[in-house]
């Protein structure tokens, strides 16, 4: 899980990156969960928490521009 500093530090193409793979891992992690195959059930807060991570810092870059 990286800090807040180091997503804020990305610029806006790495952000959407970074959230396309994020939300790829957030599906498969729901799938493991569905057939019982998930260890680290934490994992998938830890996702959640990511994805809205550089959600809000893309907004904050978005009304920076305005």
């Amino acid at each position: 899980m990286e800090k807040f500093k180091t997503i804020v530090a990305k610029d806006e193409k790495e952000l959407q990156e970074m959230e396309a793979t994020l939300r790829k891992e957030a599906l498969n992690l729901r799938f493991q969960q569905a057939s019982g195959q998930l260890k680290n059930t934490a994992r998938r807060r830890q996702v959640r928490r990511e994805i809205a991570q550089i959600k809000t810092a893309a907004a904050q870059k978005a009304k920076a521009k305005k």
